[in-house]
């Protein structure tokens, strides 16, 4: 991974969309990470915005993340002309998306949530493939990161493998390390930043509340009228909105008073009603930290982690 993309380190922040910009893909990457912007479903005009930032606020490599499913090859090659170092592609058919990323001699990073999106992005040609856990923050697939990564990596061996999902300090690294993969893509840790893109009240629910606190869910695509596949559903912190609605995400859907209701309270900004898209891990982030500095904090514990089970291993 470090070599393929000339970073110090195998470390990846994920494209969250709406909060990854380009100031947090510029930090990881100048931290030694490889940062990457959310495209997700963004508009050209922010796109445009924020792939300008990074590529002037760093000059290490860098990337550009996109929702297969929601996106065509216009915004992807509009994307390209800003020359980022990878793209990586997520949620459903990477192929349409994946061409003008090859042709245009771009590293393609292509996550999957399960074997047979993985065999699919064999197929592709991915120079990277995700493997992502269902304990990751926001959308993702059925499968356990922990089971799920070792598995990835003997089908697409011997394109490198990132672990994703539920990851969110160095002993996380060290465990994907363990597992076989060549790094980890980081999502919610690194929304605890300066940097990232979201509200103060997001961050201090992120560090005030718990993994159990979390749980998967349509139910905020379907209040929001976003048009998300059903098989991806959303990781957030448990708010009135998945109290109420929990098991009956048909009605909901149905309910039209209900979903206007919902929206209503979001434009007054109530705040019990927000999502905030957490992973699991959020146990372990405890504190705002700069992205660059958080790149060499993981790195120091991974490669702490990594020597202490390499003493228990000697000992044994």
């Amino acid at each position: 991974m470090t070599e393929l993309f000339r970073v110090q380190y195998p470390i990846v922040s994920a494209p969250m969309g709406g909060a990854a910009g380009g100031a947090l893909a510029a930090a990881v990457s100048n931290g030694g990470g490889l940062g990457l912007v959310g495209g997700g479903r963004a508009d050209a005009d922010w796109l445009d915005r924020e792939l300008a930032i990074a590529a002037e606020r760093t000059d290490r490599p860098w990337g550009v993340g996109f929702l297969s499913w929601a996106v065509g090859p216009d915004l992807v090659e509009r994307a390209l002309a800003h020359r980022p170092d990878a793209v990586l592609l997520s949620f459903g058919d990477p192929r349409p998306l994946a061409e003008p990323v090859r042709r245009a001699g771009v590293k393609l990073i292509i996550q999957v949530t399960d074997l047979d999106e993985a065999r699919e992005a064999v197929a592709v040609g991915a120079d990277v493939i995700v493997a992502q856990g269902t304990e990751a923050g926001g959308h993702s697939g059925g499968r356990a990161t922990l089971p799920f990564v070792p598995v990835v990596v003997d089908l697409a061996a011997p394109t490198p493998v990132l672990a994703a999902g539920g990851i969110a300090e160095g002993r996380g690294l060290a465990a994907a390390l363990a597992l076989g993969a060549a790094g980890a893509l980081i999502g919610t840790r690194f929304l605890a930043t300066p940097e990232a893109l979201i509200a103060p009240r997001e961050v201090k629910a992120i560090l005030d509340r718990g993994g159990e606190d979390t749980e998967r869910s349509r139910l905020p695509d379907i209040a929001r009228g976003a048009p998300w596949p059903a098989r991806y559903p959303g990781r957030a912190l448990t708010n009135v909105l998945l109290e109420r609605w929990r098991g009956h995400e048909d009605e909901f859907d149905r309910d039209e008073a209900a979903k206007g209701e919902y929206r209503a309270a979001l434009a007054r900004g109530e705040e019990a009603v927000a999502t905030v898209w957490a992973s699991e891990a959020i146990d372990l982030i405890t504190e705002v930290t700069p992205a660059a500095d958080l790149v060499g904090l993981i790195a120091r514990e991974a490669q702490a982690a990594l020597a202490r089970a390499g003493r228990l291993s000697a000992a044994g």
